[in-house]
């Protein structure tokens, strides 16, 4: 009698608020609303009766009801275009094809991304800021960092922005600044590959590099991708253009590069993102780069956020006056938009 009613009520949802979704928890609570994103293991759905978009994680989700178009991506790496509807009774989720009517049957703990393929451009866009200081008496200290992150997702395609700035200043010692930027695009394929497009420049005078742009493209496969993390790898060339703060002329070379990226998400309110880049030359005898990227970001009530970065660069072979790696570990305090 009780799924009957629940049954029920679901109905007269569908049927009297045709332009909203409907989700169902596992502990029987119903929310509608518009849901507006499901990544990283958790639904986010706005609602009339809050101020604040709610999170839900996606585990906690046992029915969805959803007539509006959207992509949806599955832990295969099938990417599907309709709306959602489960069956109450008999457990199964279906993605149906709102111009034809097609059914096709999914596991609802398979779908890894949800984007409604209307929404508007600040539903789509992410952003995030931090920012560090730290002031000492001893030899008049300062220290200053800032993150800045964009991010923008379609229906097959995704792009983000990145700017980091570390300055340091310090009576009788040389002032210390590094300062790091990414712009990439990348398009979502079918099975898990995607292919990736970025600039990336660097600034950074531990190492005297006045600027380092690095213009790569390539292609890669997520091995793993699912609600709690995911796990990529890449491949393609890179063409790199630098001038050294301590060289009359710039240095241009082309490059191989491998990469692999690790997010976690579902750590409790932890994320931990690491991203590792090798770069071994293609026309410059035995010189390899690395560049190795941790970000641990814990979340905090309104969306503020503490997080601890740690960056790591080495170059085989750079000018003989200057060091061949360099690292950065810094902590913020930071909001972002969801």
């Amino acid at each position: 009698m009780k799924k009957i009613t629940i049954l029920i009520f679901l109905l007269f949802l569908m049927k009297t608020s045709a332009q909203n979704d409907t989700i169902v928890l596992k502990n029987k609570d119903v929310m509608v609303g518009k849901i507006k994103l499901m990544k990283n293991g958790a639904l986010e759905i706005e609602t009339d009766y809050s101020k604040d978009d709610f999170r839900i994680k996606w585990k906690d989700i046992v029915s969805i009801i959803s007539n509006k178009s959207h992509m949806i991506n599955l832990t295969n790496g099938d990417l599907l275009n309709g709306g959602l509807f489960t069956d109450y009774a008999t457990k199964k989720t279906y993605v149906i094809n709102l111009s034809n009517q097609e059914r096709k049957e999914v596991n609802l703990q398979d779908i890894v991304y949800i984007k409604a393929v209307n929404d508007s451009f600040w539903d789509r866009l992410d952003a995030s800021f931090d920012v560090g200081l730290k002031l000492t008496k001893a030899q008049n200290l300062q220290q200053l960092s800032i993150n800045v992150g964009l991010g923008y997702t379609a229906r097959t395609w995704f792009s983000t922005a990145t700017y980091k700035q570390m300055q340091s200043v310090q009576d009788d010692i040389e002032s210390i600044r590094r300062i790091d930027t990414d712009l990439s695009f990348t398009k979502l394929l079918k099975k898990d590959y995607f292919a990736q497009m970025s600039i990336t420049t660097l600034s950074n005078t531990e190492q005297d590099i006045d600027l380092r742009i690095l213009s790569k493209g390539g292609v890669g496969k997520y091995l793993i991708h699912d609600n709690t993390k995911y796990w990529g790898i890449a491949a393609g060339l890179s063409f790199n253009h630098e001038k050294y703060i301590t060289e009359a002329s710039a240095n241009k070379s082309l490059e191989a590069f491998l990469g692999t990226e690790l997010n976690i998400y579902d750590a409790g309110d932890f994320d931990i993102q690491s991203k590792l880049n090798v770069f071994p030359s293609l026309t410059e005898n035995n010189r390899i780069r690395t560049d190795f990227n941790l970000d641990t970001k814990y979340d905090l009530p309104l969306n503020f956020y503490v997080k601890l970065s740690f960056l790591y660069n080495f170059d085989s072979k750079p000018p003989s006056s200057t060091s061949k790696n360099d690292y950065v570990f810094q902590t913020g305090f930071g909001w972002e938009l969801e």
